[in-house]
């Protein structure tokens, strides 16, 4: 199975000033749909790790950033945190579940917001159903995250924070 790490740098340039006025990142995590049963749910794809505690371990891992959190399973309440969020954050992290293969709003609110957004996905969605091919989300991001399991979400912050060294 192939993983894959695409990354479209520098991120700096479309990042907000928050990090050099205030000497900390602030990132944002949005899970979609279904991501809230990770740990329960098709353990064979997804693992066994429950979300919480991979954002408790980026939280020790990344202590100089501010890393928050949300999830939902409704579209527009994902398109709500990314405009919310859109013009606050130095960096949005988006898995948007079946919503990457469905949801041209969404596309379509990463495409109106300033802050630069990575999509990780945790299994190699091109290993999966063809369907799961498509993301409407790829062509407004700034780089894609695919198949490294909960990893692709440290992946995407240390895509952010290597801006900064």
């Amino acid at each position: 199975m192939h993983q894959h790490l695409l990354i479209d740098l520098p991120l700096y340039k479309y990042c907000t000033n928050i990090v050099h006025k205030y000497g900390i990142m602030k990132l944002l995590i949005i899970n979609g749909p279904n991501l809230n049963l990770l740990g329960s749910r098709e353990k064979e794809v997804y693992g066994y790790q429950k979300f919480e505690t991979v954002l408790k371990k980026l939280r020790k891992h990344f202590h100089d950033v501010n890393i928050e959190y949300f999830q939902s399973n409704v579209e527009g309440e994902i398109i709500n945190a990314l405009h919310n969020a859109g013009f606050l954050y130095d960096g949005i992290i988006i898995n948007a579940g079946g919503y990457t293969h469905t949801s041209i709003a969404i596309a379509d609110a990463v495409k109106a917001i300033k802050t630069p957004v990575i999509e990780v996905h945790i299994s190699n969605t091109f290993a999966r159903e063809p369907f799961r091919h498509t993301s409407f989300l790829a062509a407004n991001v700034k780089g894609i995250i695919i198949g490294f399991g909960m990893d692709s979400y440290r992946l995407a912050v240390e895509g952010f924070v290597s801006q900064f060294l």
